[in-house]
């Protein structure tokens, strides 16, 4: 017999004999698909046994609702995306005129406890191209620590060597950043007025790149595209990195072109003097005063340019808890602008696209308090929806998935091929870290959100700055370092529980859901651990050492 097929097998013609495995292959496989398929997505065997209820309708109906909200974020930023290609037409990038005799300029500089960095700030803006008689440079310091004399030594430097800047010390910090902005102005002289925070390097040609756009009677601000001195400094950093770009890249871009509100970012920005009076002048009553002031002045009619072709470089955050801090006071800041702004956006007389999108722009941290409800429902939403079957879950629970989360990869991944079209690719290394440090923002943004909510006041916390440039550089001061609390143990407990989730959907077999899962657990668990072993475990990149008491030396 086996002689026998084998002759029989060897009596076929060559075509045919190739082709016998991979017919038997292909039967296999879609006999195997099709088990699978009916196992999985036709299968009955709770048919009958399982009928919907009360407490599940009351876990559904939320999850459900959660799901689709965010969905609505997230096909937001595919918009963006859409506005910033389609719009490209509309994108200024240079005045219709210039200004036959420059203007006066005011320059402030708000700096808090900034030792490390004021004297690279003032070297910065020592180089400034533009007529010193044209120049008014103002220090605001609100410092309670050595700075005020590490600042107010380099200005003395910088003002014997002609420099026309003067130094302004307030022994309280009312109204905060705001509140210094708002009393420099009292002695400005400037009919304009450039902002620089203290981790910033304008370069040289900042000002003549920019000042003619006001030759236009109704531009009332032009913001500049921030980048990163340290941008490689740290796996933390690179993610942040990609985050900021993402929003300067396609946000301001795409609003811009759109001709919809987009915001000063409370620096590396010029503003018309003008404007900022006719607005209400800076209040302090939200922790986003730059957004705030912005909206107020689009909604008197002044309108606003964004430069992406000009560069500010700054430094990120290199602690995961400065991050964090920055991140909360954003959040906070943007839902208290929201509650007091969009009742005069929506009520103004504003074309349609621009209230949805003031809508989208003010309540995005939003998200932060649905994705922690969603953390909640998602287990129990899991096993009801594995008795209701798999079918349902393929057809309603991913596509509302990806909607929600494969949204935010591909807005930076765009955001990463326009800045760098030969190596934008590097930055699929770090879309799930940038993903996962989304969710892990959850607890502390939450937070905040809920404090702006319900009109709890806090201070500025002001993001610590070290002048961590390169990965020899160290944090130089640990009393600048902020603690947590309690906040990080949440996050590792919360981390926990979706590995119980990864767990459960392995149990059952439910694959497809295991890549988001995942996101969940490295997102709170990263967050979690960075920071409570921040400045004590080398491999994270950050080091630490006794704080500097003595002035850096000023270079020229």
């Amino acid at each position: 017999m086996r002689l026998q097929s084998a002759r029989f097998q060897s009596d076929q013609p060559p075509c045919q004999m190739s082709l016998l495995p991979a017919t038997l292959v292909l039967f296999f496989a879609q006999r195997g698909f099709t088990q699978y398929f009916r196992q999985h997505f036709l299968d009955t065997t709770f048919k009958g046994l399982y009928t919907a209820n009360a407490f599940d309708m009351a876990l559904l109906i939320p999850y459900f609702i959660v799901l689709i909200l965010l969905a609505s974020y997230g096909l937001h930023r595919y918009t963006l995306v859409y506005l910033y290609y389609k719009k490209r037409k509309n994108e200024t990038t240079t005045p219709a005129q210039e200004f036959d005799d420059l203007p006066r300029v005011t320059i402030q500089l708000p700096i808090f406890n900034e030792q490390f960095v004021v004297d690279r700030l003032l070297q910065a803006i020592s180089r400034i191209e533009y007529p010193h008689e044209r120049l008014d440079i103002q220090l605001l310091d609100d410092s309670t620590d050595e700075t005020v004399n590490v600042a107010s030594g380099v200005v003395e430097h910088y003002a014997s060597q002609g420099l026309p800047i003067t130094y302004l010390h307030r022994t309280n910090r009312a109204g905060f950043k705001a509140g210094a902005l708002h009393e420099g102005l009292k002695s400005a002289k400037g009919e304009f007025v450039a902002i620089f925070d203290a981790d910033f390097v304008p370069p040289p040609d900042f000002l003549l790149k920019t000042i003619h756009h006001f030759t236009d009677p109704k531009i009332g601000m032009v913001q500049t595209r921030w980048t990163h001195i340290n941008r490689r400094y740290s796996f933390l950093t690179e993610v942040e990195a990609i985050l900021l770009d993402g929003h300067f890249v396609l946000e301001h871009s795409g609003r811009a072109r759109h001709k919809v509100f987009f915001n000063f970012n409370g620096t590396a920005g010029i503003w018309r003097r003008q404007a900022i009076d006719d607005a209400g002048g800076w209040e302090h009553d939200t922790l986003t005063e730059d957004t705030d002031l912005s909206y107020r002045a689009q909604l008197k009619g002044r309108k606003f340019i964004y430069r992406q072709d000009v560069e500010c470089p700054a430094e990120l955050p290199v602690e995961m808890t400065a991050f964090k801090t920055q991140q909360a006071r954003w959040a906070k800041g943007l839902i208290q602008t929201g509650k007091k702004i969009l009742p005069r956006v929506l009520k103004s007389d504003q074309p349609f696209r621009v209230k949805v999108e003031a809508w989208y722009h003010l309540t995005a941290n939003m998200s932060y308090p649905l994705m922690v409800i969603l953390s909640v429902l998602l287990l129990p939403a899991m096993v009801i929806r594995f008795y209701q079957g798999w079918f349902q879950m393929l057809y309603i629970d991913i596509p509302l998935f990806l909607a929600s989360t494969f949204s935010i990869s591909s807005f930076y991944l765009v955001s990463q091929r326009e800045l760098f079209p030969r190596t934008w690719p590097r930055a699929l290394l770090y879309l799930p870290v940038l993903m996962a440090l989304g969710i892990g923002l959850t607890v502390t943004n939450t937070i905040a959100v809920l404090e702006a909510l319900i009109g709890k006041q806090t201070a500025f916390a002001r993001t610590p700055k070290y002048r961590v440039e390169t990965k020899k550089d160290v944090v130089r001061a640990n009393k600048y370092r902020k603690r947590l609390g309690w906040v990080p143990w949440v996050e590792l407990l919360i981390g926990t529980y979706f590995a119980l989730t990864v767990y459960y959907a392995l149990e059952n077999e439910n694959y497809l859901t295991v890549p988001f899962l995942l996101l969940f657990v490295v997102g709170y668990w990263y967050t979690g651990l960075m920071s409570l072993l921040q400045g004590r475990f080398s491999g994270l990149g950050i080091s630490s050492a006794e704080a500097h008491t003595k002035p850096f030396p000023v270079g020229v």
